[in-house]
């Protein structure tokens, strides 16, 4: 399929290759069902095939493989020895006065090739012979219907011809291009017309128009909201968290969605716009593998095809349903070690020891807690399975602005490398959005959290775990405290404390050591240098990495709330980062607000008291 993007600058056939992967297995889909039954004899109500798979999964789990990556191949085909570089674009040559007259200043028959068409769609500009008008005082435009075209040579996507209604088709076959209004000049549509043009004579096809319209994409997003979280009243928030907006949400181009990251911060564009912006890093929204070019990405003007993105790349699925199989595993092989104890002391018998019937009851209380629990994470794996496998049901948004990747930039020496994307509205659920709310649970119970965060017994005095998990993102941290911190930890050394959830390693802590200047390398840009960071590295050499490749883009925030900085990148042996880089947070908000000046964090959302 010919893949057509304006403003022009080369066309490319893209070419996704599907995976198969055999974690996509769901019970309810399997014509026979076979129920398991676990070593007491109690039937589990899951696939006897798909049981097997989660033990297998969880043997693996816990072993500590590698995670395992889906692929997706992009296939480029290179352009032609055609001058794309007169495609340049000039917003000043035409004046906008209303639709008809701005397009038939330039091209006179703008009210006329498409008129009858559903939209009334306007033409910008058609190359080939001039369609036949009436002509004289009193004549009224001829109505046009398109036609489809089958069993042409020409393989693009909808060829059709048009004709008068109710008449046979007089226009040879059409490749028409529809643009958004505005953005396509006539002298621009010229020069891209010929260039299509020449491409396919060049391939050897002939008999054919091309022709642009301005014409309004209506937005339709496949699949379900992304889902609520509240860990207190889920049956599997550690499962269900991942499918929610809670900070720390993975997210992928859905054209790359093996190139993966992490949303940042919710935004606001504006009080008067009901607009939500998610930032994140740009290398996160436009990998460098698929957009050597490094440059500056703007479709506040309409000028880009959509980039979309989804919730959750190709790894970032598969380890979420790896990890619900590897529980039930887990799960399992519990119950059948629970089991034994209550067999071994065999049937209540009157007169028995009070410790003996106590330790039954206890043992059969957790077989029970861990069947139902085998339950709620079997049921949503069937709703996930089925609601969230493809990816165009996990679009969650479009870049809307990308900086280019830079280093040292002036005055202060650090990394520009953010991107901003739109969210769009039906896919969230606004009544029981958490906001800019990082969870702290999963990897760390409360106790740990609050003895990690608040080493010291004057901290631990007013200390109170955030509400279910949830830390607010709230103030930032500036400069001076990022070199003279004020926490102090277990042995009373000044440092400052610090919190992120990212896609990889989840929930983690650590300790920043400063401002200092590192070399940055992005090969894929033939960028080299150093640039200023805020370096990170782990709390306590038992608690693994602050982050991993996957985290780019995660907030992280003081034990407090206050927001530090975006992780852009790390420095380590093989996937385990040593030291993380984040470029400070007042300085990325300060170049957001050349942008979008009017933007601010999302409100602070207290939760509703029942």
């Amino acid at each position: 399929m010919l893949t057509f993007a304006f403003p022009l600058r080369r066309i490319h056939l893209y070419c996704h290759l599907p995976t198969a992967s055999s974690l996509l297995a769901d019970p309810l889909q399997q014509q026979n069902q076979r129920f398991a039954t676990m070593s007491s004899g109690f039937p589990l109500g899951i696939d006897k095939v798909f049981l097997s798979s989660c033990k297998e999964v969880s043997k693996t789990l816990s072993l500590g493989s590698p995670a395992v990556f889906a692929n997706a191949t992009l296939v480029s085909v290179s352009p032609t020895a055609y001058d794309f570089d007169k495609l340049s674009l000039d917003e000043d040559k035409e004046a906008i006065i209303s639709a008809v007259a701005r397009l038939s200043v330039f091209y006179a028959r703008a009210a006329y090739d498409f008129y009858g068409t559903p939209s009334g769609a306007l033409c910008v500009y058609k190359n080939g012979d001039a369609w036949p008008v009436r002509t004289g005082p009193e004549s009224q435009r001829i109505i046009r219907e398109a036609r489809g075209v089958h069993g042409g040579s020409l393989d693009i996507d909808r060829p059709l011809a048009f004709a008068e209604a109710g008449k046979k088709t007089f226009s040879p076959l059409l490749i028409w291009i529809g643009v958004e209004l505005e953005s396509l000049t006539y002298e621009l549509a010229n020069t891209a017309a010929d260039a299509v043009t020449f491409l396919l004579t060049e391939a050897g096809f002939s008999g054919f128009e091309i022709g642009f319209r301005e014409s309004v994409v209506t937005r339709s997003v496949a699949g379900p909201k992304m889902l609520s979280f509240d860990p207190f009243t889920d049956s599997v928030p550690e499962f269900r968290k991942p499918f929610t907006p809670a900070l720390g949400l993975s997210i992928a181009p859905l054209k790359t969605p093996h190139f993966e990251g992490t949303g940042a911060l919710y935004f606001r564009e504006s009080k008067d716009s009901n607009r939500v912006l998610l930032l994140t890093c740009a290398h996160v929204v436009r990998p460098p593998l698929a957009h050597p070019r490094n440059t500056v990405l703007d479709r506040k003007t309409k000028r880009h095809p959509r980039e979309q993105v989804i919730a959750l790349g190709n790894s970032g699925y598969t380890n979420t349903l790896k990890s619900m199989m590897g529980a039930i595993g887990d799960l399992d092989h519990s119950i059948r070690d629970w089991q034994y104890v209550p067999d071994r002391l065999s049937e209540p018998k009157e007169g028995e020891p009070e410790n003996i019937t106590e330790k039954r009851d206890e043992y059969l209380a957790l077989v029970k807690k861990a069947r139902k629990r085998i339950s709620e994470i079997n049921k949503f794996h069937s709703e996930t399975v089925k609601q969230w496998t493809i990816p165009d049901q996990r679009i969650i948004g479009e870049v809307l602005h990308v900086e280019s990747v830079d280093l040292n930039v002036a005055p202060h020496g650090f990394t520009s490398n953010w991107a901003i994307i739109e969210l769009y509205d039906d896919k969230f659920d606004w009544d029981t959005f958490v906001g800019n709310k990082v969870y702290v649970g999963g990897n760390l119970s409360s106790l740990d959290y609050g003895k990690l965060m608040f080493p010291r017994p004057q901290d631990q005095a007013d200390y109170k775990y955030p509400e279910d998990g949830l830390l607010q993102a709230f103030g930032v941290v500036q400069a001076d405290e990022i070199q003279n911190p004020k926490h102090l930890d277990a042995n009373g050394e000044h440092c400052l404390l610090v919190v992120k959830n990212g896609l990889m390693t989840g929930t983690t802590t650590g300790r920043v050591m400063g401002m200092e200047s590192f070399t940055r390398v992005y090969d894929e840009y033939g960028i080299e240098g150093t640039s200023m960071e805020i370096a990170v590295l782990p709390y306590g050499s038992m608690n693994g990495p602050f982050s991993a490749p996957g985290d780019s883009g995660s907030i992280v925030l003081d034990r407090n709330g206050r927001i530090l900085g975006m992780v852009t990148g790390g420095a380590g042996a093989a996937y385990r980062n040593d030291v993380t880089y984040l470029t400070p947070y007042w300085w990325i908000e300060e170049e957001i607000k050349k942008h979008f000046p009017n933007s601010f964090l999302y409100e602070v959302i207290k939760k509703a008291v029942e």
